[in-house]
């Protein structure tokens, strides 16, 4: 099978993670999985380890929550599928590394480079990429700072890599939608 970039979208717990890791199952002989998450709290230190739980044995683990496209250049060599979950936390852990009174720009300029950066370590490999990102554009404005440049920086991350995809799905309810 050819390789393919597979970018999977949706609201929280659409069934996205779900639908990728399904796939990678059906088809991958060699997985990685790529995780951003990092467990600040309780709750997502449960979370995380259901996750592990859930993945099968044979599959290796990434966790790299920054410099991300870095560290999978210098591991991914060998995997026939790279399964990156999610672009969402990626972008939450981007903008933390931000000075507080960094302009739009200058935050969506930081999430672009990465995704960039992502785009060609992927160029470079023999593997199928499923990358997992919520929507987050189709709900309220939010009302912090903060909120508007997070999700403008995702809304600008999740449209080029759409644009680079050969297959974007929009998952509702735990429904594939196909876009591209």
């Amino acid at each position: 099978m050819a390789k393919r970039l597979i970018f999977l979208l949706g609201g929280a717990r659409s069934g996205k993670s779900r639908y990728a890791e399904q796939w990678a199952r059906r088809n991958a002989e060699r997985a990685l999985f790529v995780a951003t998450a990092e467990a600040h709290d309780e709750d997502m230190r449960r979370r995380i380890a259901e996750h592990r739980q859930e993945r099968p044995a044979h599959w290796h683990t990434l966790e790299a929550p920054r410099d991300t496209a870095r560290q999978i250049a210098a591991c991914s060599a060998g995997h026939d599928t790279l399964l990156l979950d999610c672009l969402t936390l990626l972008t939450s852990n981007i903008l933390l590394t931000l000075p507080e009174g960094a302009t739009q720009t200058e935050a969506n300029d930081a999430v672009l480079r990465e995704v960039e950066r992502l785009l060609a370590v992927y160029a470079d490999s023999d593997a199928t990429w499923l990358v997992v990102s919520n929507e987050v554009g189709m709900g309220v404005v939010p009302p912090t700072r903060l909120g508007v440049l997070y999700r403008d920086m995702l809304g600008r991350a999740n449209q080029r890599l759409a644009e680079a995809a050969d297959e974007v799905l929009l998952l509702v309810a735990g429904i594939p939608w196909r876009l591209k």
